[in-house]
């Protein structure tokens, strides 16, 4: 595979954006062409240029046997700038020694993935739906392509189109021994009105894949580990400024700005923007905007969030759940009611979850440069991309969409906030002032930790119920806190064999910015779900591995990962006396993973030590199997950072901490010896992968720590402190 991404990513500006009559919106990138689009005067001839070397949408063609294919989701460390090729030059039947890769262009109406509702298409990558939503239809545009160049090549040798095979980058005519070249076939290509249809019984069967399910040089990483690779943060334009914003600490709190004429005669200071919620201060240098911003006099108002303090919220949302008013239901199969009333055992628990903050790498930052005229705008950003076309910039500026153009860069990190494009917004807003001079905004890590958007607070009660012979006949989620949909994702329990099930989501809110963050609501439900789980083994004697067996007899790919990640470890084999391992089940985005893991504790100082930890994941098509290993054992650290270390407290409607010193991050050294993961293949369709680790880590470690114990760890995270605690109860 060829990698030029130095020079296709840090040339933004030499790229061109065409739109055709057709509507269909493509790139011309910097692969040799574009000297040829500078030079052409001539409308006929730029057409016939554009006619070689443009097969669809979605590929371009060199000479040279270049084959540039476009890919349509942030690369944010995931993959998807080598797994999303890999499907499309798998039916193309690419020679992928040959092929690039760049972005493409931010059109959801060409380049947007199902799944995201009714006749709903977006750019999005977030949910683990990216591999998931583009895989069919990334498969039938490279069928597409491989059909257009077969086409051709009928036509130039004058044979029947069936005559032809194609294999790593040519076609060949059996019959008369001839073969051609992907590159060979721009001199004579022509593209047709209306391309080939190609039906989904028409693609490769899985036998014949040849990249799919294999693995790939990652064609991110050379140019990220030579230092290359180009972000957001990396952008210098000519003539380019700065600018910051003070947000303050109370969220939803309106500045009054009391020394305006102070601060534009701070050097390099050009101007002060005011925001319903912030001051914003653009200068010359980013070092003169962040001391200008130090010395800003704000008088701040009230907000919803004034005087509430997180701990505290749980009395409230106790009380919240005793109501009997019912809130929002979300799963109601069977009679809980009835189950309840006739149980022989019933269980009742409540599980705590603070607030949790996304700490991804690299700072929320953006670059806009709007026209002189005011009539267009170009961008430069590492973004998740969005739920509305163009990141919300055409909103912001008032200018058509059509008009906006979107650089998008590589990521240092999303996990779900990248796909708020308040930043990229506020980077217009501010541009708009300065026009036509670009403007880059920098959130420092404490404007994101202060006036970030977090993973919900909320409450979850359980209520289970056992018949005489302990099988769990009855399961009620009520969970109470803010964000409604933020708090609803894995809160079923189709997997688990349980007749009668209930559960609701009851509002509080708090005026507390929030935000999907890395597996949305599954971090703090299926915590509760498991748990509790382990909690009805644990009382009844049970083996909790055993105790899910029974439940999964009816769902055989779940159970096939139980027993899969139980033999990895050889569950019950003795351990030392220090010692213990808990388990855990879930669903995220098609992908059914078990998890286990094996832990120690220090009883002195309430510190708990993850030693090894193993998976076994059924992700349905696999496309590029060390990555999939690689997201979940990333997914697997971040979880154990949250579960152990995390902790966002928020007091008179502040929140407290402020930088890595005071909200802290899982250390090296306390890293498990090892991960072990295990991808079951059960073919299909590609699942999502991205998220289906970060959930399992609470429960595993949680009920580890009752078998080791006997006691209960019920409030997230679980600090030295509430772990001391739990001991003594």
């Amino acid at each position: 595979m060829k990698n030029t991404s130095k020079d296709s990513i840090s040339s933004m500006n030499r790229r061109s954006f065409l739109k055709t009559s057709s509507g269909i919106a493509l790139v011309i990138g910097a692969t040799g062409l574009l000297p040829q689009l500078i030079s052409c005067k001539r409308p006929e001839e730029l057409a016939s240029i554009l006619e070689k070397h443009l097969v669809t949408a979605w590929v371009q063609l060199s000479e040279d046997g270049t084959v540039t294919i476009y890919n349509p989701a942030a690369e944010m460390g995931q993959g998807s700038m080598t797994s999303l090729p890999m499907i499309f030059a798998e039916e193309m039947d690419a020679d992928w020694e040959k092929v690039e890769v760049i972005f493409s262009p931010q059109d959801p109406s060409i380049y947007g993935s199902d799944g995201w509702g009714p006749n709903r298409r977006i750019q999005l990558s977030a949910g683990s739906r990216v591999t998931k939503g583009y895989y069919t239809m990334l498969r039938k545009a490279g069928a597409q392509a491989r059909q257009l160049l077969m086409e051709n090549v009928a036509r130039h040798w004058e044979v029947p189109k069936e005559e032809l095979t194609t294999q790593s980058g040519k076609v060949y005519h059996n019959a008369s021994g001839r073969s051609i070249g992907y590159g060979e076939i721009v001199d004579f290509l022509k593209i047709p009105e209306v391309l080939p249809a190609v039906e989904e019984s028409q693609l490769k069967d899985p036998s014949q894949f040849r990249f799919i399910g294999k693995n790939q040089p990652r064609y991110d990483i050379p140019s990220k580990v030579d230092g290359s690779a180009q972000f957001a943060i990396d952008v210098r334009l000519p003539e380019m400024v700065y600018g910051v914003l003070e947000r303050g600490k109370l969220h939803g709190a309106k500045p009054v700005l009391t020394n305006e004429s102070e601060i534009l005669n701070m050097p390099g200071i050009i101007k002060v923007v005011p925001f319903d919620y912030a001051i914003g201060v653009v200068a010359e240098r980013l070092e003169q905007a962040l001391e200008a911003k130090k010395k800003l006099s704000i008088n701040w108002s009230e907000s919803v969030a004034s005087g509430y303090r997180s701990q505290d919220a749980y009395e409230k949302y106790g009380k919240k759940a005793d109501e009997k008013t019912e809130g929002r239901v979300v799963v109601a199969t069977g009679n809980f009611a009835k189950a309840r009333q006739q149980a022989a055992k019933t269980y009742t628990v409540d599980f705590k979850n603070d607030y949790v903050y996304h700490a991804q790498m690299e700072p929320l930052n953006a670059v806009v440069q709007v026209s002189e005229d005011g009539q267009s705008a170009e961008v430069w950003v590492g973004s998740q991309q969005g739920f509305t076309p163009k990141m919300g910039v055409p909103g912001k500026l008032g200018i058509d969409p059509e008009n906006i153009k979107i650089n998008l860069m590589y990521l240092g990190g999303g996990f779900g906030r990248r796909s708020m494009t308040d930043f990229v917004e506020e980077c217009a807003i501010l541009a708009r002032e300065m026009a036509p001079r670009p403007v880059k905004l920098i959130w420092t890590r404490e404007d994101d930790l202060t006036y970030g958007a977090y993973r919900p607070l909320s409450l979850q009660r359980v209520l289970a119920t056992t018949d005489k012979s302990g099988n769990l006949t009855g399961f009620s989620h009520l969970i109470v806190g803010d964000g409604d949909n933020l708090l609803a994702s894995g809160i079923r329990n189709e997997f688990y064999s349980i007749p009668n099930q209930h559960a609701e989501i009851r509002i509080v809110s708090e005026g507390i910015r929030l935000k999907h963050w890395r597996a949305v609501g599954h971090g703090p439900n299926k915590y509760a779900v498991e748990c509790t789980i382990d909690e009805i083994a644990h009382d009844q004697g049970v083996d909790p591995v055993d105790f899910r067996r029974k439940l999964m007899a009816a769902s055989p790919r779940a159970l096939a990962t139980l027993d899969k990640a139980a033999s990895m470890c050889n569950w019950g084999e003795p351990l030392p006396g220090d010692r213990a391992r808990g388990v855990a089940f879930l669903e995220r985005s098609g992908t059914l993973s078990t998890g286990i893991c094996e832990i120690s504790l220090d009883r002195t100082t309430g510190k708990i030590r993850v030693h090894h930890w193993w998976s076994a994941n059924d992700a349905g098509v696999v496309i590029h199997p060390d990555n999939v290993k690689a997201q979940l054992e990333g997914g697997i650290i971040m979880g154990m950072s949250s579960v152990l270390k995390e902790q966002l407290t928020i007091k008179d409607g502040k929140v407290q901490q402020t930088n890595f010193d005071n909200y802290h991050l899982l250390r090296m050294e306390d890293v498990p010896e090892s991960i072990e993961t295990a991808i079951i293949d059960s073919n299909g369709h590609p699942q999502g992968v991205g998220e289906s680790g970060t959930p399992l880590v609470a429960p595993a470690i949680a009920n580890a720590f009752l078998a080791l114990t006997g006691k209960r760890l019920r409030h997230l995270p679980f600090t030295p402190e509430r772990v001391l605690r739990a001991l003594e109860v």
